[in-house]
């Protein structure tokens, strides 16, 4: 799995950041966690699988068949096996799910993604509070 991580722009060398980058852009696994598993040590939980799919952009079926969990013959290649997310974007609820559902998974990028959607939102909000509320004065 380390190879889909380098792939996808993590720096993985010691001290370099590129694991907690990693661990933070899965959202449900530890650094520690993702080191074990970069090392070989452990295999993620099955619930972890899409979080680290979309992180590394790729599918899930290629990380089972690379980390020897299935065989390629048991999940068809055609078998929408690019469907990078199930979280339809009306349920999104923060920058970060945003950067997710877009599969954005260069740090420099996402940061940069997530730093546009919070000022657009606190500039919406400003818009949002100097608009008049109520009825209208009528001038006399």
């Amino acid at each position: 799995m380390s190879e889909f991580a380098k792939e996808a722009g993590y720096d993985l060398r010691s001290g370099a950041g590129g694991r907690s980058a990693l661990a933070r852009d899965i959202g449900s696994m530890s650094a520690s966690a993702v080191s074990r598993m970069l090392d070989g040590k452990t295999l993620p939980m099955p619930h972890q699988f899409e979080g680290i799919a979309r992180a590394v952009n790729t599918d899930v079926r290629t990380l089972l068949v690379t980390a020897g969990v299935i065989s390629p013959n048991s999940w068809p290649k055609d078998a929408k096996a690019n469907v990078r997310s199930a979280t339809p974007r009306s349920q999104i609820t923060s920058p970060e799910e945003a950067a997710d559902a877009w599969g954005i998974t260069d740090p420099g990028i996402r940061s940069m993604l997530i730093g546009s959607i919070e000022q657009a939102i606190r500039l919406q909000a400003e818009a949002a509070s100097a608009r008049p509320r109520g009825r209208a004065s009528v001038r006399e």
